[in-house]
């Protein structure tokens, strides 16, 4: 045993701020091209691609005003196109992307457009936005399960959601000078860039959001620099009353902020920034230059956000990659959104590094450079963020910092070599794979793969898939690297009541495509699916990028990408996709910002992406196993599949955690075959992330297979099934090892007590 001395935590600071540049330099130099494990595409066989349907979307736009965007009644207007005339507000009428969707308890899904209003620039969006801009619809559609019956959307009776409708206090670079148009600008509450999750009633959350304006920028002209501002605002969904009712307000503005489910269904926030363009706060200079590096947390049962201690702040990129461990802590998976347009974070380089955040003690414990396999408390540095976080209090700084070089000792000589030599393997090949695939990925999935018990029955391991994106440049995370690149990974964290007991991080076999912005889905058979996105940033220059338009799958055995279906439409920047209650793919979005920052000049004559506005439709993916005649018919839970809630009405089973469950099967399902069941919770997703997604699964020897019903208890541990809707999937095993999972059948979970519901003195 011996202790970490200054030298050489010096030397590890050295090596993160010096990977990044490795990374960043070969992501510009190879990106386009690089593809570190295949030698040639990986393409599925002519009939096992899966097919999608053909786009369909709203037949209707909507008069936009504030009688009409409240009024359940108003009149559509039929609109074979996106856009229909101009409207009396003198903007275009049009109708929403899915730039935000949600699966509803029932089956249904609510969405949300993005960026509403770049069709009417005059100019540019860096000019024209702060006056043009509306607040984003939403829309609630029901696809129904008889496929001879036609889509039905309908509008919530607040179609923006409400918020703000009094105006929004912004916060001013230089207040009393009349320097805004705020009087005259047009977007107080936008849902655009708000995060999105599942309440343990069913019901959807908002937080954050867009408050549009100029600054400088004048009300007599309306025009002037663009500005977006993040915003305090919380709002939720009644899927039963089809309202939005709004929260109480967060302690911080956020633009781009991460929301997640704890175990005790407390609701989690970080990141997210309070002005994008201009983060210069004169009251409060000691935020300037970053993101919120402040966490809240919301408590349902009395509608409030409560700051968390000064251990709990972290800097972290937008929408970092949030997911919650077995054991409850909160993992940070190094990734997020590369878009600060200057790189505003002068402590960005500090995203590069995975982490846990414990809600009882609220601190965080840095884990490892992203993508190899140390553990930074092996070597004394699992405090290295607090450390550099200036905001920290002195004396958690000093603790924190006498920790890391005095009292940490090291487990063994052998440890500090390890920290040093991380970077190679021996061979060239894996040594430049991990290099280029280690990091921050910016503009990407990060999926949790199903999560699976070990032989005493309990969930302690967790594993994330994350493929393309950009990657750092140059030291820089955001923005990152401009061409997308292919490279895949895998990190595992391994946990132990509050310890994690081990990272790994494994390259794949990469995607056959570089992709950014692509939307990862885990499907019921255990593989990932990725659809839509571009071959470069489609925000460091919009409209110039190439559609990818040919959806990859990755196999969880042989850990490889395969070429599937070609979508119908071209889906690059806030694109969708989310699995759906019969097992198919819903796919949607696409709402890019104005060609180049100037108007919507369409290029897509030229194979680039469509930039003339957004794209309302949809179109689903059939995978392979859909229409395999050996796939086990689920019929639903003995007792049926709902209970009666009053009034004529129904609403879904509730089963608790550590609850029994039993499935019934149809007569002529091979039920010698069954090898699992699996759990997976309702996707509520925007901007390629959902902090909540999780598949649970229940393994055979935990099964009771009698006659045609399955026997099964749901898992006792709360931060393994937070509370919320789940689909419930049988699957079987095929000749060839592969899963066959049925259609599935949805119930809500429960912890019991009441616990995370919102009572009606906890709503503003």
């Amino acid at each position: 045993m011996f202790k970490l001395n200054k030298l050489s935590a010096v030397i590890a600071i050295g090596l993160g701020t010096a990977l990044p540049v490795q990374a960043g330099l070969l992501d510009d130099l190879i990106g386009a091209k690089f593809n570190p494990v295949s030698t040639s595409k990986g393409v599925a066989p002519e009939g096992q691609k899966g097919t999608f349907t053909a786009p369909f979307e709203e037949p209707f736009v909507y008069e936009r005003s504030g009688d009409n965007d409240n009024n359940a009644d108003a009149t559509p207007i039929p609109a074979p196109e996106k856009c229909m005339g101009i409207g009396e507000n003198g903007k275009l009428r049009c109708k929403p992307a899915a730039g935000t969707i949600s699966l509803l308890p029932n089956g249904d899904f609510l969405y949300f457009n993005a960026l509403e209003g770049t069709e009417d620039f005059e100019f540019s969006i860096l000019v024209d936005f702060g006056q043009k801009a509306i607040n984003d619809q939403t829309r609630r559609m029901i696809i129904p399960k008889d496929s001879n019956k036609a889509t039905n959307w309908i509008r919530p009776l607040e179609v923006d959601s409400g918020a703000n409708p009094d105006g929004y206090a912004i916060t001013e670079l230089l207040p009393g000078l009349g320097l805004t148009n705020k009087e005259t600008n047009s977007a107080d509450g936008a849902l655009f860039c708000a995060d999105v999750a599942m309440l343990a009633d069913g019901s959807i959350m908002a937080v954050g959001g867009t408050a549009y304006y100029s600054e400088p920028g004048s009300n007599l002209i309306g025009y002037g620099l663009t500005e977006l501002e993040g915003l305090k605002t919380s709002r939720v969904y009644n899927p039963n009353t089809n309202r939005w009712m709004q929260g109480n307000d967060m302690n911080f503005g956020r633009w781009y902020p991460a929301l997640i489910t704890l175990p005790d269904s407390k609701m989690f926030v970080a990141s997210g920034v309070t002005k994008l363009l201009k983060p210069v706060y004169p009251q409060a200079p000691e935020q300037s230059g970053r993101n919120v590096v402040q966490t809240e947390t919301f408590d349902p049962a009395t509608g409030k956000w409560t700051v968390n201690a000064q251990t709990a702040q972290r800097s972290l990129p937008l929408y970092p990659r949030l997911h919650l461990l077995p054991n409850g802590h909160v993992y940070y998976n190094a990734g997020g959104q590369a878009f600060n347009p200057f790189g505003q974070s002068y402590d960005q380089p500090l995203w590069n590094i995975s982490a846990t955040y414990n809600p009882a003690t609220q601190t965080w414990s840095d884990l490892a450079y992203a993508g190899f396999p140390l553990k930074f408390s092996d070597a004394g540095l699992e405090s290295l963020t607090q450390i550099l976080n200036p905001l920290t209090a002195p004396n958690a700084a000093m603790s924190a910092l006498t920790k890391t070089l005095m009292s940490a000792p090291m487990k063994s000589p052998q440890a500090l070599q390890k920290l040093l030599s991380t970077v190679t393997t021996g061979n060239p090949e894996q040594t430049l794979q991990k290099v280029v695939g280690a990091g921050m990925r910016g503009s990407t999935f990060s999926i949790m793969m199903p999560l699976r018990p070990n032989a005493q029955g309990q969930y302690k391991e967790a594993s994330f898939l994350t493929a393309g994106g950009v990657l750092p440049l140059v030291g820089l995370t955001s923005p990152g690297g401009y061409v997308a690149v292919a490279s895949s990974r895998i990190d595992t964290v391994k946990t132990d009541g509050d310890n994690i007991v081990d990272y790994q991080s494994e390259v794949t076999g990469s995607l056959n495509e570089t992709r950014w912005y692509g939307s990862g889905v885990l499907m019921p058979d255990d593989s990932v699916m990725v659809f839509s996105g571009g071959d470069r940033d489609g925000v460091a220059a919009p409209g110039v990028e190439f559609p990818r338009k040919t959806a990859e799958r990755f196999d969880p055995v042989t850990k490889k990408w395969t070429q599937m279906a070609v979508a119908n439409k071209p889906r690059t920047y806030h694109n969708t996709a989310l699995l759906m209650q019969d097992g198919r793919v819903l796919v949607g979005g696409h709402a890019p910002i104005s060609t180049l920052y100037l108007k919507n000049i369409n290029l897509a004559a030229f194979g680039l992406s469509p930039n003339d506005g957004r794209d309302p439709s949809f179109e689903i993916y059939t995978p392979p196993y859909v229409n395999n005649p050996n796939r086990p018919n689920l019929i639903g839970f003995a007792g049926g599949n709902s209970t009666p809630a009053g009034n004529g009405k129904t609403m879904l089973r509730e089963f608790r955690k550590g609850q029994q469950v039993t499935l019934e099967l149809a007569p002529g399902t091979d039920m010698s075959k069954i090898d699992s069941v699996s759990l997976v919770r309702h996707t509520v997703t925007t901007h390629l992330t959902d902090a909540d997604q999780r598949t649970v699964v229940i393994p055979k020897n935990q099964l009771t297979v009698t006659g045609q019903s399955v026997r099964f208890t749901i898992p006792d541990q709360a931060a393994v099934v937070p509370q919320g809707a789940y689909m419930t999937f049988v699957r079987t095993k095929q000749a060839d090892g592969s899963l066959l999972p049925s259609k599935s059948v949805s119930f809500m979970l429960k912890h019991g007590n009441g616990q995370g519901v919102m009572t009606a003195n906890a709503r503003r």
